[in-house]
């Protein structure tokens, strides 16, 4: 039987289970006494053993059955709920989510191995106390392999190299780096780590390739031939010493185990692979294929019984059209034209509410990682949520995930202090990060606030100084808001020391890049009392209101969000410092940008008289945008300017109009 097609039912449902779990993981840690969710995590698992079982995923059921062994345990009072127990639990729920995003990846469970965590849970069974280090030797045992007729395959070009390095002195090793299964920007450690390396040692081979590990076509890990005169131990303790970096591998191979692989021997060894995958095609599991999955949303039965009607009626208003003859009913065509003006727009209400999900769906993943992250600082920290049930557009909802993450480590991490230090300023001991949604306008809000020391300005001016982001005279001339945005300089970080948390600069230039990405920004205020990081995003990233404008010959749309007003300037009043226009407008210094010479576009003859002057807004910031003409305000739908197009500074994308002509998008946070 086919079980692709319910592949995805079993994904989704999978992943509202394990929430569920860790939600109820999470209130059990507070409240040993409540046997209630205990019951509740036993059904969960439960649940989660048959549907695996039926789908064929038996590294899950087995995990999820020896839960069940030490769940049964609990509700019938046999052992005593401690909080090893939970730790163990909340490792097997790690571990499963590990399963779960092999199997949307690849349709397979994949290469995790939890036989160390069945051996926790029996021992847990057995009443016996867990010997960590019997099972990290058992995790890091490696069997000592065979090296007569090992044959590692590389081209030419490599084994060559490989050759003079080995009669210079060097070593040649085979590595193999593990990262942490829910390591986030997997891509972003393995360049790291190659960085890393590449200051000791020459890579020679990587599996998979180099283009797969940057685009992050890998699971936890990946394998590396590489040639060093260092000894393989100190490079193994660089490795380790990378925040994300699980387990780290490494043995000297002789240069006569590497082999060059010939066209011919590809061509064979494709053949050979082909015969096999015929004989075998009955045997073969439909479930190691990759599934195709579509991002799904849940929709309420009323909003879609809402379309529904809405279709209908435009259904009406077409007959009504076609009914018009050309014998002049002008009177009727006009109201049926405002009828259906009036019923888009409750369409495009409608299924936007459709995309629309609540930010519930990712503040959920919040506490447990705050949970993990007091324990591993010795901090106590408590998460407040509020506006949960604020909704975003769908796209909207899969890209915010890692921005919030990065922000809320850096609270906790840089921001709260450890709760000696809190209560020698008199301040509770317990941290607080308050992570706040809602809605603003067409856009929404999400706020992430501690009440922790703030941002101590002088540090990060003594770090931008010495990573040579700015002179000293360029620090003395700042003001603080200025000195809080060099925080989101790529590679900028203030930590002391590295750490698995912190301390490598990557974390608040990916939040800038990623949060702009979506059309939207990011704020920082701070002070002695706390920092509030606050992202302001678009409702949606499908259809906007814009201002079309005229530059030259060609049209181009000004998202309305971004439009503070519009005004007209003489251009005497306009003077240069330091080679940038401005003009002072309402007691203020406005910078003025010639969109002809952005966009490149010929505007003709130059402009002697009044200028057209569009204000928009980018934060705090102004500046007025010089266009040759006004269109009109007009709704539009965003289309991609696909792959080759990509990068294109000042351009977000393009929009069709009415006439059909192609109108592009300005990118205004670009051209701050």
């Amino acid at each position: 039987m086919d079980m692709n097609q319910y592949l995805e039912i079993f994904i989704e449902e999978s992943k509202e289970h394990l929430e569920n779990m860790n939600q109820s993981l999470l209130e059990l840690e507070n409240n040993h006494e409540e046997t209630s969710l205990v019951h509740e995590i036993f059904r969960i698992a439960h649940t989660l053993k048959g549907m695996s079982a039926t789908m064929g995923f038996n590294k899950v059921a087995n995990l999820t059955h020896e839960m069940e062994n030490v769940l049964q345990s609990l509700r019938s009072n046999e052992i005593e709920l401690s909080e090893n127990i939970v730790d163990v639990l909340f490792e097997c729920l790690d571990m499963l989510e590990g399963y779960i995003n092999h199997i949307i990846n690849s349709g397979e469970e994949g290469n995790l191995e939890s036989d160390y965590l069945v051996k926790k849970l029996n021992q847990i069974l057995q009443g016996e106390e867990e010997d960590k280090n019997d099972i990290k030797k058992e995790m890091l045992n490696v069997p000592e392999k065979n090296h007569e007729d090992i044959h590692i395959e590389v081209e030419e070009f490599s084994k060559n190299v490989a050759v003079k390095a080995a009669a210079e002195g060097y070593k040649c090793y085979r590595m193999q780096v593990d990262l942490n299964p829910n390591c986030m920007l997997k891509s972003a450690r393995a360049f790291i780590i190659f960085n890393t390396l590449e200051k000791d040692c020459e890579i020679l081979k990587s599996n998979p390739p180099v283009e797969d590990i940057e685009d992050e076509k890998f699971d936890a890990g990946f394998e590396l031939i590489i040639i060093s005169k260092s000894d393989g131990e100190t490079i193994r303790k660089k490795i380790m010493n990378i925040s994300e970096v699980e387990k780290v591998l490494i043995e000297e191979i002789q240069i006569s185990e590497l082999r060059i692989q010939t066209q011919d021997e590809e061509i064979v060894e494709e053949k050979t692979e082909n015969n096999k995958k015929e004989e075998n095609d009955e045997k073969v599991s439909s479930k190691s294929k990759k599934p195709r999955l579509g991002k799904t949303v849940r929709v309420d039965i009323d909003r879609l019984d809402n379309l529904m009607n809405l279709v209908s009626e435009l259904i009406i208003t077409r007959s009504r059209l076609e009914d018009i003859d050309d014998s002049g009913k002008k009177h009727n065509m006009n109201e049926a034209i405002e009828y259906l003006g009036r019923i888009t727009t409750s369409l495009h209400d409608a299924v936007m509410k459709v995309r629309m999900v609540p930010i519930e769906r990712v503040f959920n993943r919040f506490p447990r990682m705050v949970r993990d992250l007091s324990k591993e600082l010795g901090k106590e920290i408590s998460l407040v949520m509020l506006g949960e049930e604020t909704e975003v557009d769908r796209t909207v909802i899969d890209e915010i995930g890692d921005p919030l993450i990065h922000l809320i480590r850096n609270s906790i991490d840089h921001g709260v202090e450890d709760p000696e230090t809190r209560k020698k300023h008199g301040k509770q001991e317990i941290g607080t990060v308050k992570l706040i949604a809602y809605p603003d306008g067409n856009s929404v809000v999400i706020e992430v606030e501690d009440d922790g020391q703030g941002i101590n300005i002088e540090k990060v001016k003594a770090k931008a100084i010495k990573n040579g982001l700015i002179t000293e005279e360029q620090s003395e001339m700042m003001d603080e808001k200025e000195a809080v945005n060099l925080l989101f300089k790529s590679g900028f970080s203030t930590a002391d020391k590295i750490s698995d948390v912190s301390g490598r600069g990557v974390g608040l230039d990916v939040v800038k890049t990623k949060i702009e990405a979506l059309g939207g920004l990011v704020e920082v205020k701070t002070s002695k009392s706390g920092s509030t990081f606050t992202i302001r995003l678009p409702l949606t990233l499908a259809i906007i209101q814009a201002l079309l404008v005229n530059v030259g010959l060609e049209k181009y749309a000004i998202p309305l969000n971004s439009i503070k007003e519009i005004v007209t300037i003489d251009s005497k009043t306009i003077r240069k410092v330091q080679e940038q226009e401005v003009v002072l407008y309402r007691n203020t210094t406005l910078p003025i940008m010639r969109m002809d010479k952005i966009l490149q576009v010929n505007a003709g003859t130059e402009k002697e008289e009044d200028l057209i002057v569009v204000v928009v807004k980018k934060g705090d910031k102004t500046a007025g945008f010089v266009v040759d003409n006004l269109i009109g305000q007009q709704e539009i739908v965003i289309k991609s300017l696909g792959k080759y197009l990509l990068g294109i500074k000042a351009i977000a994308g393009a929009t069709i109009l009415g006439n059909g002509q192609v109108a592009l998008i300005v990118d205004i946070n670009s051209l701050f």
